[in-house]
């Protein structure tokens, strides 16, 4: 699995590019903006991009999907709770499925807290958390569809898979640009209030 993380737009957004190493075809999580940035690092990296996943359908996420559809051809996938505004969308996800690229599958998980159509996708101990989970915390819960209650049973789930996994954060807003399930469990600043913390 190819994984090229750029920091984007004006609220240091992670737009994901995730290949595969043998068809060389490529998904993008979350094209909020810069999106000539975002073609230019697939064709360095040899990579065709097909699909676009949003993780939830915020603008600073979601402002590039046009554009990138236009100059790629690519599908927008979203989640069916998240697509209200978002017309263009050519795949609503309403229940957890896989969603596969080249050789790569990837697990669909419904995180909603955020928003109510909120996902992270885990593929091979990598997990896209979108704005679900970030380095040291987690995302806001004061805008329109947001609950606090639900987001954390939404990361307790996630704090179900092995300490290990990587976790691909949405926003750069941590002490470092990427970090683990098991580190999360001990060092982010809500662990204890959604009940997963871990002493070392």
């Amino acid at each position: 699995m190819i994984i090229k993380q750029l920091d984007i737009g004006y609220m240091d957004n992670f737009c994901y590019i995730v290949g595969c190493e043998k068809t060389r075809k490529a998904l993008v999580i979350d094209p909020g903006h810069d999106v000539d940035q975002i073609v230019s690092a697939a064709e360095k990296q040899g990579l065709e991009i097909e699909t676009i996943v949003n993780t939830h359908a915020h603008g600073d996420h979601t402002a590039g999907n046009a554009e990138l559809k236009s100059l790629t051809g690519a599908k927008i996938i979203i989640h069916a709770l998240d697509a209200a505004g978002y017309p263009t969308a050519d795949v609503l996800l309403k229940d957890e499925k896989t969603l596969q690229l080249g050789g790569i599958t990837f697990d669909v998980i419904h995180t909603p807290g955020h928003t109510p159509g909120g996902i992270c996708l885990h593929a091979q101990g990598n997990l896209f958390t979108g704005d679900t989970l970030f380095v040291g915390d987690s995302g806001r819960t004061d805008l329109p569809g947001g609950n606090r209650p639900t987001l954390g049973k939404s990361i307790r789930r996630l704090m179900q898979l092995p300490d290990n996994t990587i976790i691909w954060p949405g926003h750069n807003y941590g002490p470092t640009p990427t970090s683990t399930i098991g580190w999360e469990k001990r060092n982010n600043v809500n662990a204890k209030e959604y009940g997963y913390y871990v002493k070392d």
